[in-house]
């Protein structure tokens, strides 16, 4: 990889300009013209490094979500992630080293339709689906500096969810509906956007930034794939807590620049009794333990039961689709 395509790929996974051309912004911090910034955005994207660039929701401000892991005999386990995988609900999906070896995501627009979806999983490879959703987050933040062996963004200020949350309306949810996979690259993309959805140019600028200022919107910007950048080694940790501590040690993890994310999630006793959950992404299985080590001794970790969840495989990785993309007409009619 090019320093410049390090530089943009490192640089521009949040901040994306609010302007009406903000290719030409990045392009000219770059030293690049426009044309040549879309097309190597356009080409990472085709080869996979780039998953989309656009904004990245807060769980469950736009519809809903839930992690969820199945035990999957050895010998169907191929079959089943072929059939979690082809659900469109599912956005991640991985093997990982437990006796729950399958661990997915799935997203709905609401509880209902993301039930439902559980519920059919089940019924096609008839097994359970433990349900994880999120109780608490204490950071959530994908991006990566692609400059170390541990895929971690310098520590940048969590904003607290609003006390009271912010009310979209028929153009807010048009507006996530249109660019929940990725802003067009082209040079003007909000009047694209706002065409799309039948307001201005103006009036997307003026909600974007008020999604990302009530924390709607987590970041805005490039959303790189870290397993095509060389972070390979992919652990999720999980502690047992008890719940009077757990807001204690999940806010010093999150606040740790350690990891990538940090939430408590529902124990399922008796088969999952851990209620603190945290991801690092690394180059290596060794960069990964060594930053767990580091993360027990920081926060006084070290008393509590913990296991340590690699990936082996991963059959999806996708941004989330909570709302069916709808053009100008079915906003008008909403």
């Amino acid at each position: 990889m090019s320093d410049l395509q390090l530089s943009l790929l490192n640089d521009f996974q949040r901040g994306f300009p609010l302007t009406p051309r903000p290719f030409d912004d990045i392009a000219q911090r770059l030293g690049l013209d426009l044309e040549a910034l879309l097309d190597t955005l356009r080409r990472l994207t085709r080869e996979g490094v780039i998953s989309r660039v656009g904004a990245v929701f807060r769980p469950n401000r736009v519809g809903v979500s839930t992690l969820a892991a199945m035990a999957v005999p050895a010998g169907r386990l191929d079959e089943v992630a072929r059939l979690v995988s082809a659900r469109p609900e599912v956005n991640h999906n991985y093997e990982r080293e437990h006796r729950f070896n399958l661990w997915f995501v799935a997203t709905a627009a609401n509880p209902a339709q993301l039930e439902q979806a559980l519920y059919d999983i089940e019924q096609q490879t008839g097994l359970a689906a433990m349900r994880l959703p999120m109780v608490q987050d204490y950071h959530i933040d994908l991006g990566f500096d692609l400059r170390r062996s541990v895929g971690l963004t310098d520590r940048h200020q969590q904003k607290a969810a609003p006390s009271r949350a912010l009310e979209l309306d028929a153009l807010d949810y048009a507006l996530v509906e249109a660019i929940q996979e990725g802003l067009p690259l082209v040079a003007c993309p909000y009047a694209e956007v706002a065409a799309f959805i039948g307001t201005s140019e103006a009036d997307v600028l003026i909600r974007l930034r008020r999604l990302l200022d009530h924390g709607v919107i987590k970041r805005l910007g490039i959303v790189v794939r870290h397993h095509e950048l060389g972070f390979r080694a992919n652990a999720m940790a999980v502690w047992n807590i008890p719940d009077r501590l757990v807001d204690e040690f999940g806010r010093c993890v999150g606040a740790s620049g350690l990891v990538n994310l940090c939430y408590q999630r529902p124990r399922r006793l008796p088969e999952w009794p851990y209620n603190l959950f945290c991801m690092i992404h690394g180059k290596d299985r060794d960069a990964v333990l060594e930053h767990l080590d580091h993360l027990r001794d920081q926060c006084g970790l070290t008393e509590f039961p913990c296991e340590v969840l690699f990936s082996k495989r991963r059959f999806k990785q996708t941004g989330a689709r909570y709302l069916a993309a709808q053009p100008k007409a079915a906003a008008e009619a909403t």
